[in-house]
């Protein structure tokens, strides 16, 4: 169920939809990985595009 204060979030994203929390999961556990051993101090932005208005 959505809650009325996420109403409006979802139309400032460019996927048209807000993130699941399984989302950022993946992220972590690829950052967790072996993969990618070789990253060094870059964040890594995940939210869809969102833009501010």
């Amino acid at each position: 169920m959505k809650k009325p204060e996420f109403d409006d979030l979802g139309s400032m994203v460019p996927m048209d939809r807000i993130g699941q929390a399984t989302e950022i999961a993946q992220a972590v556990v690829f950052l967790c990985s072996d993969a990618a051993s070789y990253i060094t101090g870059q964040p890594l932005v995940i939210d869809g595009g969102y833009r501010v208005s």
